[in-house]
């Protein structure tokens, strides 16, 4: 499952009730109540414009995604306005389109998640008198995926029989410390009045029966003065056990009725949302043969404007749809110098103005953009990040708009402030050209060469061509916003953090990125490329040739194809870092005090644990002693999101914040580690305590793993890639637009017969090869609707095997008529 958010604005925010009237607002991501993303905080704004992608593989399932819009408040914690929550099942309707959503009330009852399993049973009980009495047994088995309220979940389940005059309530025991509770409790519950032992008739009356349902709610036990916590709650209609009087089956949670405030939905605002989801199924690689051998032919196909990848995107609504899956694939097959050569010399070929080379939104920028994001993140890491961590901690005010000075701030200080941080990411990336990686000198070197050929008069063209990317592109996004590209954390997750939110910060990072973008320019009249002349003054300081000749030799080096080889770099690279909590290693008494929260921090060397960040390793372990990354089961613990590392002595077992955080951490560790010659084949799931491994019940501690490693991954941190993943996407995306795959081919006939004027409804494609277009048209659509089949059975086999009320699909507030049909169709079959 992939999803990719652009979480646009918000409007209409309600004002704080208070003389300033303004808000500072942010949004996160959750799946369920698990936050996974958060946005930046958009000060003093009832209509705040945020503009922020957050792209992620979900490692789980899930059942509803949600957007959260917060007031930070200066002493506390931010308090939610109000909450956009999309079902699952309702996703594909949103899909690729901007969509307002009205902000509904968030409230504790509405706040649910989880699954509980009931089993029902309705006997007679023949009494000492000879009395019959209907009772339902009501067994309450087990929760799963519980909500964890305020850092703890110690659950219990009230149950009652309601109706017309009746509502019964029994209570299970309390489970401590989990949120997967084993209850297995029996109620009894009276359901008819006494009927004469004579009577022929002991079948419940269905009118009685269908004025009665049992009610679960499942509550967290709190010792806080507010009382216990809603978790969630299921009514199940006693028309449900049938004929044979049983039933048996798990139940989504379902939030309280009429739980929450009445709050007009307007009063709350809305916000602006592009989701894309994607739920793909993987069929066996030989399935994908004629797909993907046509897109990786697509650099040897002459025009390239008739290859399968061209038309992608041609079809797509946006070329980064196409370009996503395009690059994944190419770079794992190695064919993405070529290919991007190949769209890149033929846009060259394109474009009338040298000036406005590669500055559209083409399918070769947005290629290339996606290149450098997959194969430059460790390049960014060892060149930016130590001085983008540096301007965050020193806070210095490089504010040199007099119109937005402070009082106590001196304007030529400021200049001074920002010249100097200017000056030293320049000389960062004009001297770190050795480490630019090779598949993107291959690219440069090529783009260099298509421009150089096609604009000859030009002497500065070799040079804008690839200054455009690595600068306009690369660099100055990046200083920009450093989170998005993982060079500072991505708005801190902790709530307390968002005190220490610096605007001042953010404004000297905006600075710097607009001057560094026209350092690396190279355009004739610097000072005219600035509206503001505040910008226009500054940059007075760098109209120096230095600054023109650093840029050029540093644009020289890595448009050198093949020159400079990445793994010969011996200065470690930072891969990753953030705070975790962790298990102390080599003690077999479990307690609370053996979990501890440390600054983790990942190198192409080593692994390191530290008190603090800064602070020197409590821990180092090489790469090379890393034998395995796992998951481990939740139940070892009681805790959520655990991993553990594996050495040649002891595992360490640690916990991430969140699922996909617990997800990328091992997804890197295992990358960077697969080359190790002692890698383990097997593991051990669960903990090893008390004298034994709590998957296979085995004493010794250094007993062999029980279950298969998960590992198999390639070892290149940059090309891990699932090439019948990204070849099912881009299935998904011709089959979405099959509608212009058709126009487009009827374009090609309309340009092969007709010599006129282009006609309008065909003007957007560009088909440069009328018959060789349309060729490759016809073999894509053949080898679409092949796909199409496969997944039509697949799906049909798949409902046909659909059990509702089953673990793996419980029964929810719209499957229960699904439920019910179902059960009356298999018992018309068993007759």
């Amino acid at each position: 499952m992939c999803l990719m958010n652009r979480l646009r604005e918000a409007k209409n925010i309600p004002p704080y009730p208070g003389p300033n009237k303004m808000r500072d607002c942010y949004c996160t991501v959750n799946l369920d109540q698990e936050e996974v993303f958060r946005t930046k905080i958009v000060e003093k704004s009832l209509c705040p414009f945020y503009g922020e992608d957050f792209y992620c593989e979900i490692p789980r399932s899930f059942r509803h995604l949600s957007f959260y819009v917060f007031d930070r408040e200066v002493f506390r914690r931010g308090s939610s306005i109000g909450k956009v929550a999309v079902k699952k099942e309702d996703l594909q309707k949103y899909h690729g389109k901007d969509t307002w959503f009205q902000l509904q009330p968030v409230s504790a009852d509405s706040e649910v998640q989880g699954k509980v399993h009931l089993e029902l049973r309705l006997s007679e009980v023949i009494t000492d008198s000879g009395v019959i009495n209907h009772k339902l047994a009501t067994r309450v088995l087990e929760c799963q995926g519980l909500p964890i309220v305020n850092g703890q979940c110690d659950p219990y389940a009230a149950v009652s029989l309601l109706g017309p005059s009746r509502s019964e309530a029994k209570k299970t025991k309390v489970k401590r410390k989990t949120n997967n509770p084993q209850f297995d409790e029996v109620f009894y519950f009276e359901v008819t009045r006494p009927l004469s032992y004579t009577k022929r008739q002991f079948d419940v009356e269905e009118e009685d029966v269908d004025k009665l349902a049992l009610r679960v709610d499942l509550w967290n036990a709190s010792n806080l003065k507010f009382g216990d916590e809603f978790l969630g709650g299921v009514r199940v209609p006693l028309r449900v056990l049938g004929q044979a009087g049983v039933h048996d089956a798990w139940y989504f949670l379902q939030p309280r009725e009429n739980g929450g405030k009445s709050v007009k939905v307007e009063e709350l605002g809305s916000l602006r949302l592009n989701i894309v989801y994607t739920e793909d199924h993987v069929f066996p690689s030989e399935h994908y043969t004629p797909l993907r051998d046509l897109l990786l032919h697509s650099a040897n196909v002459e025009p390239v404007s008739a290859s399968t990848a061209n038309i992608l995107g041609e079809v797509c609504r946006e070329k980064q749809e196409a370009a996503i899956p395009l690059v994944r694939l190419f770079l794992h097959y190695g064919k993405i110098v070529p290919f991007i050569s190949a769209i890149a010399h033929a846009e060259v070929n394109r474009t009338q103005d040298p000036n406005t080379i590669f500055r559209g939104n083409s399918l070769t920028s947005k290629c290339i953009d996606e290149t450098m994001k997959l194969a430059g993140m460790h390049y960014l890491q060892v060149t930016l990040k130590p001085i983008i961590d540096e301007i965050c901690a020193e806070h210095k005010s490089c504010e040199i708009d007099p119109v937005k000075l402070k009082e106590s701030e001196n304007l030529e200080t400021n200049r001074e402030n920002l010249r100097h941080y200017v000056d030293r990411i320049f000389n960062v990336i004009t001297t770190s050209g050795v480490r630019c990686p090779t598949v993107m000198c291959d690219i440069f070197f090529s783009l260099r060469e298509s421009a150089a050929t096609r604009f000859q008069v030009d002497q500065d063209v070799r040079y804008t061509a690839v200054s455009s990317f690595i600068f306009l592109r690369f660099f100055a996004p990046a200083i920009l916003s450093p989170n998005l590209f993982h060079l500072r954390p991505h708005h801190p997750l902790n709530p307390q953090h968002l005190l220490h939110s610096d605007p001042a910060t953010s404004r000297t990072l905006t600075l710097i990125s607009k001057t560094i973008q026209t350092l690396g320019s190279l355009a004739k009249s610097k000072s005219a490329n600035f509206k503001e002349s505040y910008m226009a003054a500054f940059y007075d300081y760098f109209n120096e040739q230095k600054y023109a000749d650093a840029v050029k030799n540093f644009l020289d080096l890595i448009s050198t194809s093949g020159k400079w080889d990445q793994k010969s770099i011996e200065t470690p690279i930072m891969l990753k870092e953030g705070f975790m909590i962790k298990r102390a290693q080599g003690r077999n008494r479990f307690g609370l005090k053996n979990f501890k929260k440390r600054w983790f921090r990942l190198t192409n060397h080593e692994f390191t644990y530290h008190r603090t960040k800064g602070e020197g390793a409590l821990c180092s372990i090489p790469i090379e002693n890393i034998l395995a990354v796992e998951r481990l089961e939740e139940e070892s613990f009681k805790m959520k999101n655990m991993f553990q590392v594996i050495q040649p002595e002891r595992a360490l077992y640690i916990q991430a914040n969140n699922c996909v955080e617990a997800r990328d951490w091992i997804d890197i560790l295992t990358k960077v580690s697969q080359c190790n010659r002692k890698r383990l084949s097997t593991y051990h799931p669960s903990a090893y305590l008390n004298g034994h491994w709590l998957c296979c019940k085995l004493s010794a501690d250094a007993a062999p793993g029980c279950t298969p490693c998960t590992g198999g991954l390639p070892a290149n941190i940059q090309l891990d890639v699932d090439g019948d993943r990204e070849t099912e996407r881009i299935y998904s995306l011709f089959s979405t637009y099959m509608t212009k795959l058709i126009k487009m081919q009827e374009a090609c006939g309309s340009k092969s017969v007709y010599d006129g004027p282009e006609q309008e409804e065909y003007s957007s494609f560009v088909i440069d090869d009328p018959q060789e277009t349309y060729k490759t048209l016809k073999q894509i659509v053949s080898a679409v609707q092949t796909l199409e089949q496969q997944h039509t059975k697949y799906k049909r086999d798949k409902f046909k095997k659909t059990k509702i009320g089953s673990q793996e699909h419980p029964i929810g507030d719209k499957s229960f008529q699904c439920y019910i049909r179902q059960q009356s169709e298999s018992s018309t079959y068993s007759i």
